[in-house]
C-alpha cells in the first residue's frame, strides 16, 4: 500500500505532467499546420523534432493520466455516490 502523503504528491506531480503534455500535444497538433505560428515554428529544428514525435505524446498522456487516477484513488478512494 502506498502512503497517503506520497500518493497525494505523486497525483499532484502527474497532474502537472498532464498539463505539460496537453500543452505539447496542442502545440504540435497536425490540424494546426496552416497557422502562422506552426508554419514559423516548423523552420526550427527542435520544434520539427517535437512535431515529428507528436503521436508519442498521446501515449505519454495516457500513462500519466492513468498514474494520476491510480494515485488519486489510493489517496482518497472512490467518491460516495
Amino acid at each position: 500500500m502506498v502512503d497517503a502523503v506520497l500518493a497525494i504528491r505523486l497525483a499532484y506531480f502527474f497532474g502537472i505532467t498532464n498539463l505539460l503534455i496537453m500543452g505539447t500535444i496542442f502545440s504540435t497538433c497536425r490540424c494546426m499546420i496552416g497557422s502562422k505560428f506552426v508554419n514559423d515554428m516548423l523552420k526550427k529544428k527542435w520544434y520539427r523534432w517535437l512535431f515529428d514525435h507528436h503521436c508519442w505524446y498521446w501515449r505519454l498522456m495516457a500513462l500519466s493520466l492513468a498514474s494520476h487516477m491510480i494515485m488519486t484513488y489510493l489517496a482518497f478512494g472512490l467518491p460516495p455516490l
